[in-house]
Protein backbone atom coordinates (compact mmCIF):
# COMPACT_ATOMS: atom_id res chain seq x y z
CA UNK A 1 0.00 0.00 0.00
CA UNK A 2 1.58 3.17 -1.18
CA UNK A 3 1.83 6.04 1.20
CA UNK A 4 -0.10 9.15 0.39
CA UNK A 5 2.06 12.18 -0.01
CA UNK A 6 1.32 15.20 2.17
CA UNK A 7 -1.18 17.66 0.80
CA UNK A 8 1.51 20.32 0.66
CA UNK A 9 3.31 18.33 -2.05
CA UNK A 10 0.34 18.69 -4.40
CA UNK A 11 -0.49 22.28 -3.57
CA UNK A 12 0.13 24.79 -6.26
CA UNK A 13 2.98 27.14 -5.52
CA UNK A 14 1.72 30.34 -4.05
CA UNK A 15 2.69 33.60 -5.61
CA UNK A 16 4.96 35.90 -3.70
CA UNK A 17 2.97 38.62 -2.00
CA UNK A 18 2.94 41.84 -3.90
CA UNK A 19 4.99 44.62 -2.47
CA UNK A 20 2.90 46.91 -0.38
CA UNK A 21 2.24 50.25 -1.91
CA UNK A 22 3.54 53.37 -0.19
CA UNK A 23 -0.02 54.23 0.83
CA UNK A 24 -0.44 50.87 2.52
CA UNK A 25 2.84 51.23 4.38
CA UNK A 26 1.82 54.61 5.68
CA UNK A 27 -1.60 53.50 6.88
CA UNK A 28 -0.44 51.63 10.02
CA UNK A 29 1.87 54.48 10.93
CA UNK A 30 -0.99 56.95 10.53
CA UNK A 31 -3.18 54.73 12.69
CA UNK A 32 -0.57 54.64 15.42
CA UNK A 33 -0.25 58.42 15.29
CA UNK A 34 -4.03 58.78 15.55
CA UNK A 35 -4.10 56.50 18.59
CA UNK A 36 -1.40 58.56 20.27
CA UNK A 37 -3.16 61.85 19.56
CA UNK A 38 -6.63 60.66 20.54
CA UNK A 39 -6.20 61.10 24.34
CA UNK A 40 -5.12 64.71 23.77
CA UNK A 41 -8.26 65.76 21.88
CA UNK A 42 -10.40 66.45 24.96
CA UNK A 43 -7.69 68.40 26.88
CA UNK A 44 -6.92 70.49 23.80
CA UNK A 45 -10.61 71.16 23.24
CA UNK A 46 -11.03 72.27 26.86
CA UNK A 47 -7.96 74.49 26.58
CA UNK A 48 -9.32 76.12 23.43
CA UNK A 49 -12.70 76.62 25.11
CA UNK A 50 -10.96 78.16 28.11
CA UNK A 51 -9.01 80.55 25.89
CA UNK A 52 -12.13 81.42 23.93
CA UNK A 53 -14.13 82.19 27.08
CA UNK A 54 -11.34 84.44 28.33
CA UNK A 55 -11.09 86.28 24.99
CA UNK A 56 -14.86 86.79 24.71
CA UNK A 57 -15.26 87.71 28.41
CA UNK A 58 -17.79 84.98 29.10
CA UNK A 59 -16.56 84.93 32.73
CA UNK A 60 -14.78 87.72 34.60
CA UNK A 61 -11.05 87.13 35.21
CA UNK A 62 -11.70 87.22 38.96
CA UNK A 63 -13.59 83.94 38.53
CA UNK A 64 -11.79 82.33 35.59
CA UNK A 65 -8.33 83.73 34.80
CA UNK A 66 -7.06 83.32 31.26
CA UNK A 67 -4.50 80.66 30.31
CA UNK A 68 -1.99 83.44 29.75
CA UNK A 69 -2.52 84.72 33.31
CA UNK A 70 -2.05 81.22 34.72
CA UNK A 71 1.11 80.77 32.66
CA UNK A 72 2.46 84.04 34.00
CA UNK A 73 1.57 82.97 37.55
CA UNK A 74 3.52 79.75 37.00
CA UNK A 75 6.56 81.77 35.96
CA UNK A 76 6.21 84.07 38.97
CA UNK A 77 5.79 81.13 41.38
CA UNK A 78 8.91 79.48 40.00
CA UNK A 79 10.87 82.74 40.11
CA UNK A 80 9.89 83.39 43.74
CA UNK A 81 10.54 79.76 44.73
CA UNK A 82 7.07 79.25 46.24
CA UNK A 83 6.18 76.44 43.87
CA UNK A 84 9.43 74.53 44.43
CA UNK A 85 9.21 74.93 48.22
CA UNK A 86 5.63 73.66 48.50
CA UNK A 87 6.21 70.90 45.95
CA UNK A 88 9.29 69.66 47.81
CA UNK A 89 7.35 69.56 51.08
CA UNK A 90 4.49 67.63 49.51
CA UNK A 91 6.80 65.11 47.87
CA UNK A 92 8.71 64.60 51.12
CA UNK A 93 5.49 63.73 52.98
CA UNK A 94 4.43 61.46 50.13
CA UNK A 95 7.69 59.51 49.97
CA UNK A 96 7.97 59.08 53.74
CA UNK A 97 4.35 58.01 54.24
CA UNK A 98 4.28 55.79 51.17
CA UNK A 99 7.50 54.01 52.13
CA UNK A 100 6.21 53.26 55.63
CA UNK A 101 2.79 52.19 54.37
CA UNK A 102 4.10 50.02 51.53
CA UNK A 103 6.56 48.09 53.72
CA UNK A 104 3.92 47.50 56.40
CA UNK A 105 1.28 46.56 53.83
CA UNK A 106 3.54 44.05 52.08
CA UNK A 107 4.35 42.42 55.40
CA UNK A 108 0.68 42.14 56.37
CA UNK A 109 -0.38 40.99 52.91
CA UNK A 110 2.24 38.26 52.74
CA UNK A 111 1.44 37.12 56.29
CA UNK A 112 -2.31 36.76 55.77
CA UNK A 113 -1.73 35.36 52.29
CA UNK A 114 0.50 32.55 53.50
CA UNK A 115 -1.10 31.81 56.87
CA UNK A 116 -4.76 30.86 57.08
CA UNK A 117 -4.67 31.37 60.85
CA UNK A 118 -3.35 34.92 60.49
CA UNK A 119 -5.95 35.57 57.79
CA UNK A 120 -8.77 34.40 60.06
CA UNK A 121 -7.65 36.77 62.82
CA UNK A 122 -6.48 39.81 60.88
CA UNK A 123 -8.25 39.95 57.51
CA UNK A 124 -11.86 40.57 58.70
CA UNK A 125 -10.85 43.34 61.11
CA UNK A 126 -8.52 44.94 58.60
CA UNK A 127 -11.21 44.86 55.92
CA UNK A 128 -13.75 46.48 58.24
CA UNK A 129 -11.31 49.27 59.13
CA UNK A 130 -10.46 49.77 55.45
CA UNK A 131 -14.10 50.60 54.67
CA UNK A 132 -13.72 53.84 56.66
CA UNK A 133 -12.41 56.58 54.33
CA UNK A 134 -8.97 57.87 55.11
CA UNK A 135 -10.30 61.36 55.79
CA UNK A 136 -12.70 59.84 58.31
CA UNK A 137 -9.67 59.26 60.53
CA UNK A 138 -8.52 62.87 60.21
CA UNK A 139 -10.23 64.24 63.37
CA UNK A 140 -8.71 61.49 65.50
CA UNK A 141 -5.22 61.98 64.08
CA UNK A 142 -5.56 65.76 64.45
CA UNK A 143 -6.20 65.32 68.17
CA UNK A 144 -3.30 62.89 68.56
CA UNK A 145 -0.73 64.39 66.18
CA UNK A 146 -1.70 68.00 65.51
CA UNK A 147 -1.16 69.54 62.07
CA UNK A 148 2.56 68.81 61.78
CA UNK A 149 4.50 66.50 59.50
CA UNK A 150 3.49 63.37 61.42
CA UNK A 151 -0.17 63.86 60.49
CA UNK A 152 0.56 63.78 56.76
CA UNK A 153 2.93 60.84 56.97
CA UNK A 154 0.48 58.74 59.00
CA UNK A 155 -2.48 59.45 56.73
CA UNK A 156 -0.46 58.76 53.59
CA UNK A 157 0.73 55.47 55.09
CA UNK A 158 -2.84 54.59 56.03
CA UNK A 159 -4.09 55.35 52.51
CA UNK A 160 -1.37 53.10 51.10
CA UNK A 161 -2.24 50.08 53.24
CA UNK A 162 -5.52 48.79 51.85
CA UNK A 163 -4.72 48.41 48.13
CA UNK A 164 -1.38 46.73 48.72
CA UNK A 165 -2.62 44.42 51.49
CA UNK A 166 -5.66 43.22 49.53
CA UNK A 167 -3.80 42.77 46.25
CA UNK A 168 -0.91 40.96 47.93
CA UNK A 169 -3.31 38.66 49.77
CA UNK A 170 -5.32 37.92 46.62
CA UNK A 171 -2.20 37.42 44.51
CA UNK A 172 -0.73 34.87 46.90
CA UNK A 173 -4.03 33.04 47.30
CA UNK A 174 -4.37 32.82 43.49
CA UNK A 175 -1.21 30.69 43.10
CA UNK A 176 -2.35 27.34 41.64
CA UNK A 177 -2.23 24.44 44.06
CA UNK A 178 -0.43 22.36 41.42
CA UNK A 179 2.56 24.73 41.57
CA UNK A 180 2.66 24.47 45.36
CA UNK A 181 2.52 20.69 45.16
CA UNK A 182 5.24 20.69 42.52
CA UNK A 183 7.49 22.72 44.79
CA UNK A 184 6.93 20.30 47.64
CA UNK A 185 7.64 17.29 45.45
CA UNK A 186 10.90 18.80 44.23
CA UNK A 187 11.99 19.39 47.82
CA UNK A 188 11.89 23.19 47.92
CA UNK A 189 12.05 24.78 51.34
CA UNK A 190 9.44 27.34 52.41
CA UNK A 191 11.81 30.20 51.65
CA UNK A 192 12.65 28.78 48.21
CA UNK A 193 8.99 28.16 47.44
CA UNK A 194 8.16 31.73 48.43
CA UNK A 195 10.97 33.12 46.31
CA UNK A 196 10.70 30.95 43.21
CA UNK A 197 7.00 30.07 43.01
CA UNK A 198 4.66 32.17 45.14
CA UNK A 199 6.04 35.70 44.78
CA UNK A 200 6.76 35.50 41.02
CA UNK A 201 3.22 34.28 40.35
CA UNK A 202 1.65 36.87 42.68
CA UNK A 203 3.88 39.75 41.58
CA UNK A 204 1.52 41.22 38.92
CA UNK A 205 -1.26 41.50 41.48
CA UNK A 206 1.13 42.90 44.10
CA UNK A 207 2.43 45.51 41.67
CA UNK A 208 -1.11 46.58 40.80
CA UNK A 209 -1.67 47.19 44.51
CA UNK A 210 1.56 49.17 44.75
CA UNK A 211 0.52 51.35 41.84
CA UNK A 212 -3.02 51.90 43.11
CA UNK A 213 -1.69 52.52 46.61
CA UNK A 214 0.48 55.36 45.35
CA UNK A 215 -2.53 56.92 43.62
CA UNK A 216 -4.59 56.74 46.80
CA UNK A 217 -1.71 58.09 48.86
CA UNK A 218 -1.32 61.09 46.53
CA UNK A 219 -5.03 61.91 46.61
CA UNK A 220 -5.20 61.53 50.38
CA UNK A 221 -2.19 63.79 50.90
CA UNK A 222 -3.60 66.56 48.73
CA UNK A 223 -6.93 66.34 50.57
CA UNK A 224 -5.20 66.55 53.96
CA UNK A 225 -3.19 69.55 52.83
CA UNK A 226 -6.42 71.26 51.80
CA UNK A 227 -7.91 70.74 55.26
CA UNK A 228 -5.06 70.79 57.76
CA UNK A 229 -1.73 72.14 56.60
CA UNK A 230 0.38 75.26 56.51
CA UNK A 231 2.63 74.03 53.68
CA UNK A 232 2.43 72.02 50.50
CA UNK A 233 0.58 72.26 47.20
CA UNK A 234 -2.82 71.80 48.84
CA UNK A 235 -2.16 74.67 51.26
CA UNK A 236 -0.92 76.77 48.34
CA UNK A 237 -4.27 76.19 46.62
CA UNK A 238 -6.38 77.04 49.68
CA UNK A 239 -4.32 80.10 50.55
CA UNK A 240 -4.57 81.44 47.00
CA UNK A 241 -8.33 80.91 46.98
CA UNK A 242 -8.75 82.77 50.27
CA UNK A 243 -6.79 85.70 48.80
CA UNK A 244 -8.73 85.51 45.50
CA UNK A 245 -5.50 84.83 43.62
CA UNK A 246 -7.20 82.37 41.31
CA UNK A 247 -4.30 82.33 38.86
CA UNK A 248 -2.04 81.08 41.66
CA UNK A 249 -4.72 78.57 42.64
CA UNK A 250 -4.64 77.17 39.11
CA UNK A 251 -0.86 76.90 39.38
CA UNK A 252 -1.24 74.47 42.26
CA UNK A 253 -4.00 72.60 40.39
CA UNK A 254 -1.72 72.17 37.37
CA UNK A 255 1.19 71.08 39.59
CA UNK A 256 -0.93 68.51 41.44
CA UNK A 257 -2.23 67.07 38.17
CA UNK A 258 1.19 66.88 36.53
CA UNK A 259 2.86 65.29 39.56
CA UNK A 260 0.09 62.70 39.92
CA UNK A 261 0.24 61.92 36.21
CA UNK A 262 4.03 61.64 36.34
CA UNK A 263 3.98 59.29 39.33
CA UNK A 264 1.49 56.97 37.66
CA UNK A 265 3.39 56.98 34.37
CA UNK A 266 6.63 56.27 36.19
CA UNK A 267 5.19 53.20 37.89
CA UNK A 268 3.65 52.12 34.60
CA UNK A 269 7.06 52.31 32.91
CA UNK A 270 8.63 50.29 35.73
CA UNK A 271 5.84 47.72 35.43
CA UNK A 272 6.42 47.31 31.69
CA UNK A 273 10.13 46.83 32.32
CA UNK A 274 9.82 44.41 35.22
CA UNK A 275 6.91 42.43 33.79
CA UNK A 276 8.04 42.43 30.16
CA UNK A 277 8.01 38.61 30.29
CA UNK A 278 4.21 38.75 30.23
CA UNK A 279 4.23 40.29 26.77
CA UNK A 280 7.11 38.23 25.40
CA UNK A 281 6.06 35.65 22.79
CA UNK A 282 6.26 32.04 23.83
CA UNK A 283 9.22 30.18 22.36
CA UNK A 284 8.25 26.95 20.69
CA UNK A 285 9.91 23.91 22.09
Amino acid sequence: MTAIAPVSHFAAPTEAPAAASPGRRRAPRADRMAVRLLPWLVPLALLLLWQLSARLDWLPPQIMPSPHAVLQAIRDSIASGDLQTNLAKTLMWLLEGYAVGAVLALAIGILIGLSQTASDYIYPSFKAIAYVPVLGWLPLWLVLLGVGDALKVVLVAQATLSPIVFNTHDGIRSVPAKLIELGRVTGLSRRQMLRHIILPHAFPSIWSGIRFGLTKAWLALVAVELLASTEGLGFMMVNARSLYQLDVMFVSVVAIGLVGFGLDRGLEAIEKHVLRWRDAPEVAA
